[in-house]
């Protein structure tokens, strides 16, 4: 099964912030990609009462159907490709793809039951190496609302932490909680 462990540390920023670090690392707009992620839970929202999320990401012409599920230490991640006739399916029908990801549902007790799409949220997002991780940039638009996040993605906890602090204190930007942007997204539909 394609899963993986998620160990990720995310600060929000500012427009100004987020200027810096794309100076700071040479990124044009050309290195920026768009992203949808449509997001999808139970009518009585079970996924999210259990802290998981489920989502299609379309990027490039690709699909990826995510299963994120607490683990001991970040995110346990089941992914499968699906093709665009499946997100259709699933936008529309709420009809569930066989594979990975429902295989990890019925685990959960809930793959059977019937989906609702409940939003896309849209992301602009570079992409660079740094210090054995990956740094992401993200500028997401939803619902009337933008937000502007980094993201470091890391195979060991400790010292992706270090670093990503260090950096954060050596960019001179402050540490702020970044809830992940299905906690986002959903905060702002509560509030329309």
């Amino acid at each position: 099964m394609p899963e993986e462990l998620e160990i990720e540390f995310k600060n929000m920023l500012t427009k100004e912030e987020f200027q810096r670090i794309k100076d700071q690392f040479s990124l044009t707009e050309s290195n920026f990609s768009l992203q949808k992620n449509h997001y999808f839970d139970t009518p009585s929202n079970e996924l999210r009462e259990n802290q998981c999320a489920l989502r299609i990401r379309e990027k490039n012409g690709r699909f990826e159907f995510t299963l994120k599920q607490p683990a001991e230490e970040g995110l346990l991640e089941t992914n499968q490709p699906v093709t665009e006739e499946d997100t259709l399916k699933m936008l529309k029908q709420g009809i569930i793809p066989p594979g990975e990801v429902s295989d990890a549902l019925l685990k959960l007790g809930v793959g059977m039951k019937k989906f609702l799409h409940f939003g896309t949220l849209s992301t602009s997002r570079a992409e660079t190496g740094y210090k054995d991780g990956l740094m992401v940039l993200d500028y997401s638009f939803y619902l009337n609302n933008e937000d502007y996040e980094l993201e470091y993605e890391v195979k060991e906890s400790k010292p992706g932490k270090e670093n990503f602090y260090h950096f954060l204190e050596s960019m001179d930007i402050p540490i702020r909680p970044a809830d992940n942007k299905i906690k986002r997204f959903l905060r702002a539909a509560n509030s329309n």
